[in-house]
């Protein structure tokens, strides 16, 4: 059994340790209420965005657009997919940057040559020990994320899949389902597909309502889908961020109730420890006032 100064020192490292948990349960807790806020507030735009695509859509139907060219004729051996993996900048958030990791991996075992896009530090230290391709000039935080972040990103993406050097462009994230449950998502980013947008095709003899495209439906996409895609691409580095937050928050939740349970039983060992003492320094003066009546 440890005597009661070690006790003491135990209990008093654990209890500092409590507070680091709780503080950082206090501050994952408001960043993530923070982001669902600003997240809520940009929504409607750009639910209004893709709305106005599904018109576009609606009303030509056969539009031909390097937006959604699908590249049918190139083998999905010959094909360059590109990977954006949103992983967190620093550790202590539970399964979260190893899901994020993990689900890569997968991806990458298929069939074509992936070229890696990487969000936040964990990610990068990950991928630069593998043998994979990784851009190293796309370096960009997770923390706060703004519209510009997902304007820039969304730039670099495009630039790379007109000159024709990425084929598809997957997003991987985080959603946070609950307070509790999280999920790792793969959502398609590049090319768009006419039935992302629920193009249904409307009979002849029914009305609709009349638009007009300046000066063509070409010109059109060519300036709104871009904002799509930054508002797609902002919505995922919210819920990422976000539950970046959420599983920190789960995680210093779980280290605090775990160092309650420690300081529990360190309590118990103290109260044995000091009872021990006692009664090992009362047998002693019993035994010193025996042995002094003795002689």
């Amino acid at each position: 059994m440890a005597n009661v100064k070690e006790i003491q020192d135990r209990i008093k490292s654990i209890q500092d340790t409590m507070k680091i948990t709780n503080a950082m349960y206090m501050i994952s807790s408001s960043k993530m209420k923070r982001a669902k806020t600003v997240l809520a507030q940009t929504v409607p735009y750009f639910f209004t965005v893709q709305s106005e695509i599904s018109r576009i859509l609606r009303h030509v139907p056969d539009i031909e657009h390097p937006y959604f060219d699908l590249r049918p004729d190139v083998l999905p051996e010959k094909r360059n997919i590109g990977l954006i993996v949103i992983t967190g900048d620093k550790g202590m958030a539970g399964a979260y940057n190893h899901n994020v990791l993990k689900k890569a991996e997968e991806l990458m075992a298929g069939p074509g040559n992936y070229k890696l896009f990487v969000l936040g530090m964990v990610g990068r230290m990950y991928f630069a020990k593998k043998p994979v391709n990784m851009d190293e000039s796309f370096r960009y935080t997770v923390q706060k994320p703004t519209i510009h972040r997902a304007r820039l990103i969304v730039e670099k993406i495009l630039e790379e899949f007109w000159a024709g050097r990425l084929d598809e462009v997957h997003v991987i994230y985080t959603q946070m389902e609950n307070a509790v449950t999280e999920e790792t998502k793969v959502v398609d980013m590049l090319p768009l597909r006419k039935t992302t947008f629920d193009t249904v095709k409307i009979p002849v003899d029914m009305y609709q309502e009349e638009i007009r495209m300046h000066p063509s439906a070409e010109v059109v996409l060519n300036s709104i889908v871009p904002n799509f895609l930054t508002g797609a691409m902002y919505g995922t580095l919210v819920e990422s961020y976000a539950s970046e937050n959420n599983a920190r928050m789960m995680a210093m939740e779980s280290s605090t109730n775990n160092a309650k349970e420690m300081l529990k039983q360190l309590s118990v060992e103290f109260n044995r420890a000091r009872q021990a003492a006692i009664t090992q320094e009362i047998t002693e003066v019993i035994g010193g006032a025996k042995a002094l009546k003795r002689k």
